[in-house]
């Protein structure tokens, strides 16, 4: 079991549901939430609360620094039948990561104090999956 360091993380979107997913360039976070749904069914005489498990609800976020030579995330959250995302932990372990369809949106964060900052939030599109 190896183990790895963030800094080679790379995140593939397409700018289209139908569209073929490339490297977005300048990101350096990413995270993938996917919570299941949880129904209690607590009945008489249980020990403690008993739930049962419903559909995971996958999103999660990107982020990054703005770069004006890439409009993936945007072109991407503009996109009326969603995107295609890849998200791999490592390129050392490019066999690992998961994907699957999303909508996504995309934000620009300008300060004057600050390096110009993106970032999106992805749901869903439909089934997701990991390699």
């Amino acid at each position: 079991m190896a183990r790895y360091h963030g800094r080679k993380g790379v995140v593939y979107v397409s700018t289209s549901g139908t569209g073929n997913a490339s490297s977005v360039v300048s990101l350096n976070a990413w995270t993938l939430d996917q919570t299941t749904d949880k129904t209690e069914v607590t009945s008489f005489l249980d020990a403690n609360k008993v739930y049962v498990q419903g559909l995971k609800d996958v999103s999660g976020t990107l982020g990054g620094f703005w770069d004006d030579t890439e409009e993936k995330l945007f072109q991407a959250s503009d996109s009326a039948d969603g995107n295609k995302l890849y998200l791999y932990p490592s390129a050392d372990a490019a066999s690992r990561y998961w994907y699957g369809p999303s909508w996504l949106d995309a934000s620009i964060n300008v300060g004057v104090g600050d390096a110009i900052s993106i970032s999106a939030n992805f749901s869903a599109n439909g089934s997701w999956g990991r390699s």
